[in-house]
Order: structure tokens, then sequence, then C-alpha cells
């Protein structure tokens, strides 16, 4: 009878942990914490936005990158791993999606992480025929740099507006015509 009761608190605790406003709180002191997965389409009102954290590091095939690089577009931060099969399906439907708006005051910039090898790495950018670069962060660094952001959480999303203010936070996969709805509106807002 006790383990029963154990088990069902834990079911309890389980169904509380993944259920939640779908938020992103934004209003603690200038900081970004991360809450829960935005819901499909939606975008952080401009006036609830908080400055997305400096960044940079190596890129897949050789180069160094900086998060200043993104100022003045809007920005799509996309946290992958080639070990991750959610991955396989969202990656190329990004890629549509950077081709169709790459010259439109929009970047794409692919964060992987947890991977063994940069070989493997760049074998999948390769396999899918991504044209947006990538940096290769092994240790998850930038994603520990977005303060709360589950950095274990693949595939995730960031999207940042052109005063690289965080807009959008997806865990999860997120699907085209999501991405390209919450890119629209961003751009529609200047």
């Amino acid at each position: 009878m006790r383990r029963a009761v154990i088990a069902a608190l834990g079911c309890a605790l389980l169904v509380g942990c993944s259920t939640g406003s779908g938020a992103v709180d934004v209003n603690n002191g200038g900081e970004f914490r991360f809450v829960a997965g935005t819901p499909a389409g939606e975008v952080i009102p401009p006036d609830q936005r908080a400055a997305a954290p400096e960044f940079s590091g190596k890129l897949l095939g050789g180069g160094e990158f900086s998060s200043a690089e993104l100022d003045g577009d809007v920005a799509v931060l996309n946290f992958w791993g080639s070990w991750c099969g959610p991955c396989r399906v969202e990656t190329p439907e990004f890629q549509e999606v950077y081709a169709d708006v790459r010259d439109d005051g929009v970047a794409f910039l692919g964060l992987n992480v947890k991977e063994t090898s940069e070989q493997f790495a760049t074998a999948f950018v390769d396999r899918f025929g991504i044209e947006f670069p990538s940096l290769y962060d092994p240790r998850g660094e930038v994603a520990l740099a977005f303060r709360g952001y589950p950095a274990n959480a693949i595939p995730s999303t960031i999207v940042l507006d052109p005063e690289g203010r965080v807009a959008a936070v997806y865990t999860g996969t997120v699907s085209k015509e999501d991405l390209r709805s919450v890119i629209d509106d961003i751009l529609g807002e200047e």
C-alpha cells in the first residue's frame, strides 16, 4: 500500500512538472529565466522581453563566431545534436525556412551540443544539406549562458528579436510553419 501511495505521488509530481502556463518569465530584474516552452506561434510581447546573453565559440568547419554578429537581425538559435532523433526531422525544415528568409534580416545559428565528436556533427550537417552556421559546443556552454535555460532539452529553439532580446522559446521540435509564423510576427514589429 505504501509503495502505491509513493508511486501515485511520484506520478502526480511528474504530471505537475510537465504542465504549466507555457510562458517565459522575463520580469525578474532583467534576468532571463526559463519557465516552460512557449506555445506554438506565440511571441513574447516586446515590453516583456529580456536581453539574451552574449556568447561566442568555434564554428563547425572552422572559424570563430560571436553573438554580436546577430545584432540587428531576427535570430533563430537551434540547439541540436546528431544523436537526437527529433533533430533529424526538425533541422531539414529549419533549412527550408532559412532558405526562404535569409535575405530578409533573419539569421540562423545551430548550436551543436553534447556531441562526442565534431566529425559526427559535421556529417549530420552535410547529410541534411544545412547551409546556416553551427557552433560546436560539446559541453553546452552556450545553452548554460542562457540563465535557467535547460541545457539538456534537445532540440530547443530560441528566437531573438533584432534588439537581441528573447522573443520566443521552444523546448522540443518546432514545425516549419510555426517557426515561419513567429519569424513573420517578429519581422512585422519593425
